[in-house]
């Protein structure tokens, strides 16, 4: 699989445009580029980043992405590009609570209404498409990593004229490939699997060509276009994105069977226990969510834990862990309980890391 597209010297890393414009001896060749889309302010187009927008449609089987700043900067661009006022949108719940809140904000004072359904209710989310512009789903769900039933929930949207939006973060094009399930556009917060090293903020979009090409105007005007270093970055982190997958999920497995059998732990939410995992996903990924006895609990868990550092996204070498309650944002829009906690294990040595779980769970037994 290639990981990048424009080489000049066979360089084994991708080269570093890192320029603002580009400069031309002629009035005429400033026209041609514009008129070809070649680069000549980075804001629009630039070789760096195209790179890894090329890997990105690779990897997910699509015709086109586009880069931006930050995963909301893909998912609002994709958001203000198709909607209009008056329009609905049906989301399965819970969604990443950034899209959550811009969903119930923005958008709705500028009239934009959203029917949210739980994301095991297929047949619930099959009745509330007719009218509907617009599906944005995310699968696995986030923070309970419920999977969504894609295939016919995306023949129902098409069949009334309605585009499909997935927020595929998790699945990375390599646990999963919502397209071939019948989405027209994922959406990817680049942070984390992509990158795998938590040091740049990114987002990604990818589908069809046309769709694709939609985003420009408000990627433009929004001015969340990614810079050439983050996409340099990112481009290295896709490299090793299968190997830290298969560590990651590796660890994952191991700790949600320790943590389904100890008595402190209420409930264990991981994707691959869902009856629609063999359907959709190859395997799982390095999340697990568990719920304790109350937000007590929760906090002395994390507190306890010596090799997981309390922190938000994931993705990452390190472990994290996140008492939700700990966000209130979250907290209110979905209603979790207090003690519920999310981990994302990372490249540390699995058994270091199932020791930790042990040692801090044995003190809330």
């Amino acid at each position: 699989m290639a990981r990048d597209r424009v080489s000049f010297f066979g360089e084994a890393a991708p080269a570093l445009f890192q320029t603002s414009l580009f400069g031309f001896d002629t009035v005429e060749a400033f026209e041609r580029a514009i008129r070809e889309g070649a680069p000549y302010y980075t804001r629009g187009e630039n070789p760096t980043v195209a790179a890894f927008e090329a890997a990105v449609a690779e990897l997910e089987g699509a015709e086109a992405a586009r880069a931006f700043a930050s995963g909301m900067g893909a998912i609002a661009a994709a958001l203000f590009a198709f909607l209009r006022p008056g329009d609905r949108v049906v989301a399965n719940r819970p969604v990443y609570a950034g899209a959550h809140s811009l969903l119930t904000g923005i958008l709705k004072r500028f009239g934009v209404e959203t029917t949210f359904v739980e994301t095991r209710d297929t047949e619930g989310i099959l009745k509330a498409i007719p009218g509907a512009r617009l599906l944005y789903l995310e699968s696995p769900a986030s923070y309970t990593f419920e999977v969504l039933d894609l295939e016919p929930v995306a023949e129902a949207a098409h069949a009334e004229g309605a585009l499909v939006l997935v927020d595929a973060t998790y699945t990375a094009g390599v646990l999963a490939r919502p397209l071939e399930a019948g989405a027209d556009l994922v959406l990817h917060s680049a942070s984390k699997f992509f990158s795998g090293h938590s040091d740049v903020v990114a987002g990604v979009a990818a589908g069809r060509a046309e769709l694709v090409e939609a985003l420009r105007e408000p990627y433009m005007l929004l001015g969340a276009k990614l810079a050439p270093f983050e996409a340099w970055l990112l481009v290295r982190g896709l490299r090793t994105l299968e190997l830290r997958l298969k560590q990651h999920r590796a660890t994952a497995a191991r700790a949600a069977a320790l943590l389904k059998d100890h008595p402190a732990v209420r409930q264990v939410y991981w994707a691959e226990d869902d009856p629609l995992a063999k359907k959709y996903l190859r395997h799982g990924a390095s999340l697990v969510s568990i719920e304790l006895e109350d937000s007590d609990a929760a906090r002395a868990f994390a507190d306890r834990l010596r090799h997981f550092k309390v922190g938000v996204s994931w993705g990452g070498h390190e472990s994290l862990v996140l008492p939700l309650f700990a966000q209130p944002r979250v907290a209110r829009a979905y209603g979790f309980p207090g003690g519920m906690v999310r981990l994302h294990f990372g490249l540390e040595p699995t058994e270091l890391l199932l020791a930790d779980l042990e040692q801090a769970l044995s003190r809330l037994s």
